[in-house]
This record gives structure tokens, sequence and C-alpha cells, in this order.
């Protein structure tokens, strides 16, 4: 058997931590219960038919255009490679010369990177007809 240590510096934290965890999956469960419950599942015309003098509701193709997803892509690639220099330049002067030479070839296959999105146009917005 182990003993739990109430004197811990961190047992309040973990309690905390399991408490949020227990109320966060009850309030999860009890929400979606008393939503089903609740819930008018009946379809009425009245639900369908246009608010006031709005336009009938049409059904649209659900066409979205990939440039959104790359430029997506694009951001978060280079904001995550840009994160890295932090680290490097919190510890610049300890690292010296092999951290710096490091970071310029790390700088130079970014930059690489980006020309060749550049060049592809991957960074070109694109009208949709």
């Amino acid at each position: 058997m182990s003993h739990i240590d109430v004197a811990h510096p961190y047992f309040g934290v973990f309690a905390i931590f399991i408490f949020t965890f227990v109320a966060f999956g009850l309030t999860t469960f009890a929400s979606r219960f008393v939503g089903r419950k609740l819930a008018d599942k009946k379809t009425q015309k009245l639900k369908l038919a246009p608010y006031e003098c709005g336009l009938a509701p049409t059904k649209q193709p659900n066409r979205i255009s990939s440039q959104f997803y790359l430029m997506a892509l694009l951001f978060i690639l280079f904001d995550v490679e840009i994160i890295f220099m932090f680290p490097w330049a919190v510890d610049f002067k300890v690292l010296g010369w092999f951290g710096f030479v490091e970071m310029i070839l790390f700088l130079m296959l970014l930059i690489v990177g980006f020309i060749y999105a550049w060049r592809k146009g991957a960074l070109q917005w694109q009208s949709i007809k």
C-alpha cells in the first residue's frame, strides 16, 4: 500500500486538477443529457421559412478553395519555424559561433522554403470563379 502525502507542496494543485477534470466531465454529460431531453425534434415549415423579409434559404454546393488550406499550412509552417528562433536568441551568448552558424543554416533553409512557395504561386491569392 502506498501512502498519500497530503503535506506535499503540490498536493493542492493535484487535487484541483482532479476536481476540475471531474467537474468538466459531469458538466459536459449533464448539458448533453438535458439538451437531448429538452430539444424539440419536430421539423416544422415555420422553422424552414425565411425570417421576416429575408431570402429563401437555398442549398449551396460546399466548394471551399484549397487556397485557404494552403495558406493556413504555410502560415503554421513558417510561424513554428520562427518560434524556434526564440530559444536560440535567449542562449546566443552561451552557444557562441556554433549556435550562430546553426541559426544561419536554419535561416537559409527557411528562406529556400519561402522562395520555393513563392515561385510555385502558393502565396498568390487566386480568385474563385
